[in-house]
């Protein structure tokens, strides 16, 4: 990591151990959240990663029911609907909106200028032109990022690791989610240099998901790049299935993608995104104000990696693959 990324690590762990205005004046409030996000609803809120920020919720003494009001809004994947959502919990006069993934923070901040959001899974805040830097986001928006954009060269250089003849890669790609063009340029670049070429396939639906392994067939890919993003964490077993089918060796920045069958998965660990998003909302309904609290970025990243698939695929694990994995299925 370098000195701007400690920098900016170090000022973000100031401000929130900062001391805040007293929470005595708001005793028997019951606070409102509204919740946004792309993705669907799992069928269980407490399983999933929503659950590690209820989690992190009650440990810092709020409780649903009793002083805590969440007001769930799901996309399922289908972004056009998010911007009349995101207006809804505005009417609501919720006390803070908590979105995750591009589309909903960009329909979150169209929608207020002055209720606080607290942004989750988001490549670029600053390109996206939710903050105005990491270090003092400004504005009624801060959260954290996953640095996707900055750790895409990685999974590039890891495939051709597992795939040393590797001359084509497809990138797949959700024109409705801005982030996901972001880390294409950036595998772009990386591809340039290792005289790898790189081909975008676009999907915006699970039908379309199987229209574009198809095409990388077509193309002759030799393996495949899935960044993370909502649509593709709700179909990364039919990826899974498809990457198989089609023997198309495929890592994701998305980890649950190989519990489902997949390759190999290098990332930010959800859970530990989510219970320190928790930690920014209890600050600011103590009274901080978002535009003062530092933008945090994940320090850790995990890499996960199915022997079975592998062997499925015919490839063997290099040595320097495995030594570096936090975690091998048998």
């Amino acid at each position: 990591m370098n000195k701007r990324r400690k920098l900016i690590v170090a000022l973000g762990a100031g401000a929130l151990a900062a001391p805040f205005v007293s929470f005595a004046q708001t005793k028997g409030k019951v606070w409102r959240i509204g919740f946004l996000t792309g993705r669907d609803r799992p069928e269980s809120l407490d399983s999933s990663g929503f659950g590690v920020f209820l989690r992190g919720m009650r440990e810092l003494g709020y409780f649903e029911e009793k002083n805590l009001k969440i007001e769930w809004r799901f996309a399922d994947g289908r972004y056009e609907s998010l911007p009349g959502m995101a207006a809804e919990l505005v009417r609501l006069k919720v006390d803070m909106i908590f979105a995750t993934g591009t589309p909903a923070i960009g329909a979150a901040q169209k929608s207020t200028t002055t209720i606080p959001i607290v942004m989750v899974d988001i490549a670029d805040p600053v390109g996206a032109g939710f903050v105005k830097s990491l270090a003092n986001p400004g504005g009624n928006i801060t959260g954290l990022s996953n640095l996707n954009v900055d750790i895409s060269p990685k999974l590039l250089e890891m495939l051709i690791s597992m795939v040393p003849k590797l001359s084509r890669v497809a990138v797949l790609v959700n024109p409705a989610n801005p982030s996901t063009a972001l880390v294409l340029k950036s595998v772009q670049a990386a591809a340039q240099r290792v005289k790898v070429m790189v081909q975008p396939v676009e999907a915006q639906t699970p039908q379309e998901i199987e229209k574009a392994f198809s095409a990388m067939a077509r193309g002759k890919a030799g393996a495949v790049i899935v960044p993370r993003e909502a649509l593709f964490l709700q179909q990364m077993r039919l990826i899974a299935e498809l990457a198989a089918k089609n023997r198309l060796p495929c890592i994701s920045m998305l980890l649950e993608y190989v519990e489902a069958g997949g390759l190999m998965g290098y990332g930010s660990s959800a859970t530990d995104i989510y219970r320190r998003a928790a930690t920014y909302v209890d600050k600011i309904l103590k009274g901080a104000r978002p535009g003062d609290l530092p933008v945090e970025q994940p320090t850790k990243f995990e890499l996960i990696i199915n022997r079975r698939t592998a062997k499925a695929l015919g490839l063997k694990i290099p040595q320097s693959l495995l030594i570096s994995a936090d975690k091998v299925i048998e």
